[in-house]
């Protein structure tokens, strides 16, 4: 059950980097400076929620070597 909590959170954090990378790009492209930052900030989240994933997997990893 563990692992696939981690992979759903790996996924969400991939789809948040992916709509972030796109609102970025598109507030860029049409000047909206507030969109560009949103966007900005969503990736960031997503990089982030990514990150704690993969910590978690390890850790899973590390206990089941210990057990």
């Amino acid at each position: 059950r563990r692992r696939h909590t981690v992979v759903d959170e790996k996924l969400k954090g991939k789809a948040n980097e992916v709509a972030g990378n796109a609102r970025r790009r598109a507030g860029a492209m049409t000047g909206n400076e507030k969109m560009e930052a949103e966007g900005a900030a969503q990736e960031a989240k997503g990089k982030v929620q990514g990150a704690v994933a993969a910590v978690k997997d390890t850790v899973e990893d590390l206990k089941d070597k210990v057990t």
